[in-house]
Order: structure tokens, then C-alpha cells, then sequence
């Protein structure tokens, strides 16, 4: 369906552009659920490094193919339906890696303990789970929207500002692979989640009151705390769950909700700084999404199974 629904983008006619388009993110978000309770399916043992390896690769993969999409479009002759054909070959050749993983996995349903997918909605750790995967989201997603943005309105050159968003992708990306592989040898993961916090904090509140020519450092903080929070999370969905299954059903959970909660983020801190004319209230706003991460993510980072009545 994903290599489809390239295909279809890729066709003449804004019909097929909105078709092909829903398509794929029909498609990705059925990965994205799946992927980790494959991963507990497939390596009980090996949770924290598959879980590192695939943050790592998702979150690499997509910000080359946002870096070189573009030059390959134009500076290579390809031209945009010529560069969504690469992206389709690389997904028809995923197809074939993945048709000898269709032998049947162990999905680990008679699991003791195992909680049914409406006792799901009711577990007040898959709900933790969920609103830690939300508030992640939430605030990576206004960083990415409005960073640029606020460091215009203080005078900042565009190509500055870009700059430093490039560079909180990057500092990002090792600890989507570093956080998993500690989260899976640890007993708790609430360390992992406090440290989450306090870097939340200290980029959040150096780029509303430090100094400007320390935003590298508030924007490598933030970063860094996006790297822990997404490794986090992606952890959670493995470490919370005893079964395969489980493990799939809080995904869906926390991904459905959680991305609905965060894509409120971007439109309502635009329009807290349209009403106040000020990024104050905006950062405040994300500041205090940072404290109730802390709190919802000290019980999602507990010793405990969704399917626990404690």
C-alpha cells in the first residue's frame, strides 16, 4: 500500500495527488503501530537494540529523504514524478524483505496476565503511556513549526534559524538509539524520563529567557530531550506489555490518541501568540507540557504491566 499509494501521488491531477497522499499515511501509520510489537514478537531478548535501531533508522531515513528529495528534483535532472519513482523502488524492495517475515509469529496471546483490548482503555498506565507519547509529540511538532518563526521575530537570519533547527534533528538522533538500549537494562525507567524533563526545561527556558547567542545550546538541549522522550516511549510499548498483542494494542492507543493531542500543539500556540502578541504565554504553554510529561511519564516509567490492578 505505501509503494501504491507513491505511485498514485506520482500521477497526474490534484485527485490522485490527495488519493496517493492518504494512502500513504494510511500505510505509515499502520507501521508505525505494528513495528513494535513486531519487534517484542521477534526479539524478547534484544527489546532496547531493535527498538534503538529502528528509531534511529526511521528518524535518519526521513531526514535524508527531506534533504535530498528536492536537489534530486532539481539539480538532477529527476524531476518531482522522477523522484517519487526512487521512493517507490525503495519501497516495492522493501515488499520482498518483508514477504519471508509472513510465517507466523508468535504473538504470545495466552500470555498470564494478558489485558483485553477494552480493559486496554481502561488501564491508567496505558493511559500514562498514551498522554507521554502526545505531550512528546506535541512538543517536538510546535518546535518544528514555530522555532524558526520566533527566532525571526527577534531578528535572526533565515538561514541562521534553519540552521539551528538542523541542528536539533541531529542532536536528536543518537539518543533514539542510546535511550532504548538503557531503558531495556534498567528495572524503571523513571532516571531516563526525570533527565527527559530537565533537558526539556533547560531548552524551552533558554530560548524564552537566555541569552541569544546560547540558542545552539537551548536548541542541541531540546534535541537531546526529544531523543530520550521518543526512544522512551517507543520502549514503553515493549516494557509495559507481556504479550505481542498487547504490545500492538498500546501502540494503537497511545499513537491514535497521542497524535491527535499533538497536532493540536502547533495551531494553539500560534494562537496564544497571536492573542498575547508576545511567545511568553506559548513557551509557558510548553513548559507546562514538560511538567505534566514529568508526572505522566514517572508512572509510565514504573516496574509495572498494563494488565497490573496495582
Amino acid at each position: 500500500m505505501l509503494a501504491m499509494g507513491i505511485l498514485i501521488r506520482s500521477g497526474a491531477g490534484t485527485g490522485l495527488l490527495f488519493t496517493g497522499t492518504a494512502i500513504l499515511g494510511l500505510s505509515i501509520a499502520v507501521c508505525n503501530v505494528l513495528l513494535p510489537g513486531l519487534i517484542k514478537g521477534k526479539f524478547p531478548h534484544k527489546i532496547g537494540l531493535m527498538t534503538g535501531v529502528y528509531t534511529v533508522s526511521m528518524n535518519l531515513c526521513a531526514a535524508v529523504a527531506s534533504g535530498i528529495s528536492v536537489p534530486l528534483a532539481s539539480n538532477a535532472g529527476f524531476g518531482w514524478r522522477g523522484t517519487l519513482a526512487i521512493w517507490f523502488m525503495i519501497a516495492a524492495l522493501a515488499t520482498l524483505f518483508w514477504i519471508p517475515q509472513m510465517r507466523k509469529l508468535d504473538q504470545g496471546t495466552g500470555a498470564k496476565g494478558s489485558v483485553s483490548s477494552g480493559n486496554m482503555w481502561r488501564s491508567s498506565l496505558a493511559w500514562k503511556v498514551t498522554i507521554f507519547m502526545g505531550l512528546q509529540s506535541l512538543l517536538y511538532y510546535v518546535f518544528i513549526a514555530w522555532f524558526s518563526v520566533l527566532l525571526g521575530e527577534r531578528g535572526m537570519s533565515s538561514s541562521h534559524a534553519g540552521w539551528l533547527l538542523s541542528l536539533m534533528q541531529m542532536a536528536q538522533l543518537p539518543f533514539t538509539f542510546f535511550v532504548p538500549l538503557w531503558a531495556g537494562r534498567m528495572k524503571n525507567q523513571r532516571i531516563l524520563v526525570i533527565i527527559t524533563a530537565i533537558l526539556y526545561f533547560l531548552g524551552i527556558g533558554g530560548i524564552w529567557l537566555g541569552s541569544s547567542a546560547l540558542m545552539a545550546v537551548w536548541a542541541i538541549c531540546f534535541g537531546i530531550a526529544g531523543g530520550f522522550a521518543f526512544g522512551l516511549v517507543m520502549m514503553f510499548f515493549s516494557l509495559r506489555t507481556r504479550s505481542t498483542q498487547e504490545a500492538a494494542e498500546l501502540s494503537g492507543m497511545a499513537q491514535s490518541v497521542g497524535y491527535v493531542l499533538a497536532a493540536m500543539g502547533p495551531a494553539l500556540f500560534g494562537w496564544l501568540h497571536d492573542v498575547t502578541n508576545s511567545w511568553t504565554m506559548p513557551l509557558v504553554l510548553l513548559l507546562g507540557a514538560s511538567v505534566l510529561l514529568l508526572v505522566v511519564g514517572l508512572g509510565a516509567g514504573s516496574d509495572r504491566y498494563v494488565g497490573d490492578r496495582r
